[in-house]
């Protein structure tokens, strides 16, 4: 298959941050990215970024560049946030576009059911989004919030290497069942 990887945001996208200011969503959603192409291209995929590293890539050329490649699947990483402040706001969701295919639900739901069973962490479920990325593009697209930057304990598990491996190998776990569903 053909991916499309986005690590959402960019290094320089305003407010995208913990309100500590100790990590940036880009940071972490670019980490896992680069781990997530890793391990699909080991799996015979053919892999692309819709992100740069240094710059903020506008939403309307990710998704335009994943229409005129005719990718299979793309996959928006990120990390969620509830407000300005720490609070009590955690876990983890997957979103599709509102009216989604059934194909792209498939995949929300296993890359849902695959980040809980790597993460141990809340099940807020697979929800429905007006996101540019999920909206404007051909294929079966989903957007994955992988904890909150305003959680004490979630930031900390964001910034860590090993939960950010845990994540890439959910995002992928998903995708090769539902490789192995069609």
């Amino acid at each position: 298959m053909k991916i499309m990887i986005d690590a959402g945001h960019g290094p320089d996208t305003p407010g995208k941050r913990s309100p500590d200011g100790r990590l940036r969503e880009f940071h972490f959603n670019s980490a896992v990215a680069e781990e997530v192409k890793k391990r699909l291209v080991l799996e015979g995929h053919t892999v692309f970024f819709a992100h740069q590293n240094d710059l903020d890539v506008p939403l309307h050329e990710r998704t335009a560049l994943a229409n005129r490649l005719k990718v299979d699947l793309f996959v928006s990483i990120h990390a969620n946030a509830f407000g300005h402040t720490f609070n009590m706001a955690n876990g983890l969701e997957t979103f599709t576009y509102s009216r989604p295919q059934p194909a792209t639900k498939e995949l929300a739901v296993l890359v849902q059911r695959s980040l809980l069973l790597v993460t141990g962490r809340k099940d807020r479920g697979v929800k429905h989004g007006d996101f540019a990325v999920l909206r404007d593009t051909h294929m079966p697209a989903i957007l994955v919030e992988c904890g909150f930057m305003t959680h004490k304990q979630e930031m900390e598990l964001l910034k860590s290497a090993a939960y950010r491996k845990r994540c890439a190998l959910g995002i992928c776990f998903g995708i090769a069942c539902y490789d192995a569903s069609r």
